[in-house]
């Protein structure tokens, strides 16, 4: 079982957290797109976990 370290709620689905998307684009003789996020948990709404996706353009 997962819990949460803020608050022990159990997360067990998909549904128990929320993934927040932030989108940071990079423009100029590279242009790049990088995908941030972050996992909070939906019961106290603290980060739990966060990562970087790559793109291209």
């Amino acid at each position: 079982m997962v819990h949460c370290p803020e608050c022990e709620h159990e997360i067990s689905e998909e549904s128990d957290v929320e993934f927040k998307d932030l989108d940071a684009k990079i423009a100029g003789l590279f242009r790049s797109s990088k995908r941030f996020y972050v996992v909070a948990c939906n019961d106290c709404g603290a980060a739990i976990g966060s990562g970087v996706a790559g793109g291209g353009g």
